[in-house]
């Protein structure tokens, strides 16, 4: 009887500090997770993230739904290797977009080494944002390396006119191509070639993309994922097509919380200035390159629209539900 009050007393303890918690906490939900894609959807935020172990074992991706950035809700294995039959390890950096009453999860798959290997960047569906998704196009999109940009770590982007463009690329080389409406496959620019090489200097991996007071902003990851020269850095440009010269490092390792921070996605909360960095970091405890966790600060810009450094924190974000 003892054990039973035991157990009740924790589990109403466990509750009521749930209900009572006024910040997400880093990190913001358990389990290793990383390269976080975080949008809203229905007033609703949602994290896309790769599941974060060895590549073999990379054959599912869950997605997290929250009201308000504190409580979390986890929906497991909205995709896996059973409903995308050339893909078989590796599903990275998910980044979703929501269009015609459907949703559309790019990811990319197998890690491919050259244009000879199977997988590359592929697309999910599904009439839902939890899932579960099917195969949108039975194959990759994009499953060959144009510009020396190996085909991961895509991100969608529209810009203010309706055109989506997929910014991606590994390998330290960065290209940007037009979507057709239908996500099936690309449009020529103007001059007639698909993919243009945006890469800036120091570019890895991680493309970002957003638009605040008419400048895109362009972030990505610099250093090796699995070392803690890991960080975020960023542009601006008049032009989703760039120039983008690179103008400073906004997320890095920091001594008294973790390392390994990178791979970021931003939120904006609609109508207003309020921005947040999500991202991955690994704790300092931790050795394994695949011990990553997604946390979330805020991003701050100083008056002439530059990014603040972020503040790297353990407690997170204050609660913010969305009308």
């Amino acid at each position: 009887m003892r054990k039973i009050i035991g157990t009740v007393t924790f589990v109403l303890f466990f509750f009521s500090m749930c209900a009572e918690a006024q910040k997400s906490g880093n990190p913001v939900f358990p389990g290793w997770y990383a390269d976080p894609e975080a949008v809203i959807f229905d007033n609703t935020y949602w994290i896309y993230p790769t599941f974060s172990a060895p590549y073999e074992k990379q054959v599912f991706m869950d997605a997290f739904s929250s009201p308000d950035l504190v409580n979390w809700t986890k929906q497991s294995r909205i995709i896996d290797t059973t409903q995308v039959k050339w893909a078989d390890k590796a599903m990275w950096a998910p980044a979703i977009v929501a269009k015609d009453n459907q949703y559309f999860l790019f990811f990319a798959a197998n890690d491919i080494q050259n244009d000879d290997i199977e997988g590359g960047i592929g697309i999910g569906v599904s009439d839902k944002p939890g899932g579960p998704f099917r195969d949108y196009l039975g194959k990759p999109l994009l499953d060959k390396f144009h510009n020396g940009a190996q085909p991961i770590d895509q991100f969608i982007f529209k810009d203010t006119d309706g055109q989506y463009y997929m910014i991606y690329g590994g390998w330290r080389h960065c290209n940007i191509t037009r979507l057709k409406d239908d996500f099936t496959g690309f449009i020529p620019f103007d001059d007639g070639t698909i993919f243009k090489e945006i890469t800036p200097e120091g570019y890895v991996e991680g493309s970002v993309m957003f638009i605040r007071d008419g400048k895109y902003y362009f972030m990505w990851s610099e250093g090796g994922w699995t070392g803690p020269d890991y960080k975020v850095a960023y542009s601006i440009s008049d032009s989703p097509l760039g120039p983008f010269e690179r103008i400073g490092v906004v997320l890095e390792q920091d001594g008294r919380f973790a390392n390994g921070a990178g791979h970021n996605s931003v939120l904006n909360v609609p109508g207003t200035d309020e921005w947040y960095i999500v991202y991955h970091r690994r704790p300092l405890t931790e050795k394994d390159g695949n011990s990553r966790m997604t946390c979330i600060d805020r991003m701050v810009f100083d008056d002439d629209g530059k990014i603040l450094p972020v503040v790297m924190t353990m407690e997170g974000v204050e609660a913010r539900p969305l009308k």
